[in-house]
């Protein structure tokens, strides 16, 4: 069936999307470039039925969002990098309690207070762990605003698979951008067991959750390993990416959000021109798709990696390289911080010259 398309941007079609997606909660507080996702939610959520929070900071949406969520309730929250920075001891907390929930980030230009302009420099906080202690977060990437609807549905029903909280990170470009998309309807939504949830105990043994382990021999080490075992298998189910023109490639491509669509008309103007070069998007940034830009790289002589960053994703790079050495001859960097985003034809003369060496 095919459904009306609609001009709206990437901010609204996130915050609509999760609307459809079952979320029932939302908290934040305002910052630029993601202010419309509060305003739009704001008239959205208890149309559905859901719950509108305005927040008095960071902190405490997060932590509003970690009760909200401990009731199975879908519950969200989105804020921009600093705003992100302030609700990671929370996202630490959320992760060890396995609490799933939706933090969106709408990346802009750092490191402190930065600018308003659209960044991907806070990839190292989204795929390391930007809180204390050893836990991860499932990240997806998208790279158009139909992305960042499908991605938002899709996080919920990861988040809620896995029992974990899941990252959407995008840059301040796509959370502004304007397109065309579908409003496509979620798959009916299924009624996912919570049996740890926070529901009342009326006739059943009081359910707990927290993250402190005092008294009990061991009991840390035992739940590190819990997650420990719970992050191995998220990596080896959910490993996304996109790869195109890739068959014949000698020169890789590897970005992903709005740099990766810069990088695909680059690619496109390079094939035509005769050049031999592909376009490699990660879709989720952790897991980082290694294996399949193992075998990507496998083929080809180059790899480019194009950031809004000084390098961030770089690293995952040369680590799905194996073997690999500290300074890899064959991976090349294209990118600069501060809310720049990459020239189209700067990008195609970095191609061309590659291709030439």
């Amino acid at each position: 069936m095919e459904h009306e398309k609609t001009l709206v941007m990437g901010n609204v079609a996130m915050s609509e999307a999760a609307v459809r997606a079952g979320c029932r909660f939302y908290a934040g507080y305002p910052i630029t470039p993601q202010n419309e996702v509060s305003e739009y939610l704001a008239k959205r959520l208890p149309e559905a039925g859901g719950v509108f929070v305005q927040a008095e900071s960071e902190l405490a949406a997060i932590n509003m969002v970690f009760g909200a969520a401990s009731t199975g309730v879908r519950a969200m929250t989105s804020s921009s990098s600093p705003g992100i920075s302030l609700m990671q001891e929370a996202i630490s907390y959320i992760a060890a309690a396995q609490i799933p929930c939706l933090i969106a980030n709408i990346m802009r230009g750092g490191p402190g207070l930065g600018n308003i302009q659209g960044s991907q420099a806070d990839y190292f906080q989204a795929t390391r762990g930007g809180g204390h202690g050893d836990y991860r977060l499932i990240v997806l990437a998208p790279w158009s605003v139909q992305e960042m609807y499908d991605f938002t549905i899709r996080a919920f029903e990861l988040g809620d698979h896995y029992r974990n909280p899941v990252m959407l990170l995008a840059d301040g470009i796509l959370g502004q951008m304007a397109e065309s998309i579908e409003f496509k309807e979620p798959a009916k939504l299924k009624a996912v067991a919570k049996e740890w949830a926070l529901t009342g105990c009326v006739g059943r043994k009081p359910n707990v959750i927290r993250t402190l382990y005092l008294k009990e021999k061991d009991a840390l080490e035992e739940k590190n390993m819990e997650l420990k075992a719970k992050y191995e298998k998220i990596t080896s189910e959910l490993q996304l990416s996109e790869t195109r023109f890739g068959d014949d490639a000698e020169i890789a491509v590897i970005a992903y959000g709005t740099p990766a669509r810069i990088a695909h008309w680059a690619v496109k103007r390079a094939r035509e021109a005769g050049v031999k070069v592909g376009l490699f998007r990660p879709i989720t940034l952790w897991p980082f798709p290694a294996v399949a830009l193992r075998s990507v790289a496998a083929r080809c002589r180059k790899l480019l990696v194009v950031e809004m960053s000084q390098g961030q994703m770089i690293e995952d790079v040369r680590l799905a390289r194996i073997p690999a050495t500290v300074v890899d001859p064959k991976i090349e960097f294209f990118g600069r911080g501060g809310g720049w985003y990459p020239k189209p034809k700067e990008l195609l003369a970095k191609i061309m010259e590659i291709a030439k060496t």
